[in-house]
């Protein structure tokens, strides 16, 4: 797939950004000694606004109002489907101090960049929670429903630019899937990638593109005030907390989940290590992050440790066989 010389060129500018941010990230550690309870920094590896974001931030607060660690910091290392903030994280090899957000958008952007580090390259932690897929448009759209927009699609699949994350990421590979099962190439779609979901709406209420994917918190607040019209959402069945049907229920078979993760650079001990899903699972009983579950409609899933790890293996080798499928590798 070509990728625009602009494109390539801000995923320059994101390496510099990436390299100054990590270097802050290792002092900062450095200073704080190895107690992952007194200091924890989480990569969130996209821009503010977006779904790592969230979780980064969700994961904060339940760290800091429940004492599990006494001092708790957010990093944005945005760019490349997360694979800049894996690279750097990479850098910081036996520093247990930072751990990383991860998830399914990882797994494509490692796939689609042919990223030299990977996610068996880190030391899984755990898995949290499922978030969801929705597909929206504005609420004066001509597109009132699914229907209408696979019939847009199908007459002029380069007319209808769909808006969504990074290139090889789960709003990709779902546009994807759609267009496959409503037999249009998924090749010819324009898919319009950003570098967060914040960006995808803000491109979505200015008409840059015509639909957008991304998870439905990326959404929520201008679903519920009226301002864009929620199509389907991508579920494997439906969800009761969603007022919109899922995509099977309308036909088409599109289920994919959006997984959320914690991992940590190698090199660390087997101590730091079992001290990282330690803190998580305590972070995971807490009242505020059980809130958070609950606000932002996910739906938990626990995985820890070798558990998690040999999840990974097998989520990397489908999210690549699925990419090769659709032809976007």
């Amino acid at each position: 797939m070509a990728i625009s010389p602009t494109l390539l060129r801000t995923a320059g500018a994101l390496v510099v950004v990436g390299a100054v941010t990590v270097a802050g990230i290792d002092a900062a550690n450095s200073a704080s000694g190895s107690d992952a309870r007194a200091k924890l920094t989480l990569i969130a590896p996209a821009a503010a606004g977006g779904g790592w974001d969230l979780v980064a931030r969700e994961s904060q607060q339940a760290l800091r109002s429940d004492g599990i660690v006494n001092n708790a910091q957010v990093v944005n290392v945005p760019g490349a489907g997360g694979t800049i903030g894996l690279s750097q994280l990479d850098n910081l090899s036996g520093q247990p101090t930072t751990v990383m957000i991860t998830g399914t958008v990882m797994l494509g952007g490692i796939a689609i960049n042919n990223s030299e580090t990977t996610l068996a390259d880190t030391v899984p932690i755990a898995k949290l929670a499922e978030d969801f897929e929705v597909f929206v448009v504005p609420k004066d759209s001509p597109i009132q429903n699914l229907e209408d927009m696979i019939e847009a699609w199908r007459a002029n699949p380069g007319g209808l630019p769909i808006g969504g994350g990074s290139l090889g990421g789960i709003d990709h590979i779902v546009a994807g899937q759609l267009a496959q099962e409503a037999d249009i190439d998924p090749a010819a779609i324009n898919y319009i990638a950003y570098s967060g979901g914040g960006e995808v709406l803000t491109s979505l209420l200015s008409n840059t593109v015509g639909v957008a994917v991304s998870g439905f918190n990326d959404f929520r607040d201008q679903i519920e005030a009226g301002n864009v019209r929620a199509l389907a959402v991508a579920s494997p069945e439906p969800l009761e907390e969603f007022d919109v049907d899922t995509f099977i229920e309308q036909g088409y078979n599109v289920d994919l989940v959006n997984w959320r993760g914690i991992v940590a650079p190698p090199g660390i001990s087997d101590e730091d290590r079992q001290t990282l899903i330690e803190i998580v699972s305590e972070m995971v009983e807490t009242e505020q992050w059980a809130t958070a579950v609950e606000r932002n409609r996910w739906k938990e899933s626990v995985l820890t440790g070798d558990e998690f790890g040999e999840f990974l293996d097998v989520e990397q080798a489908r999210i690549t066989g699925l990419l090769e499928e659709l032809g976007l590798v």
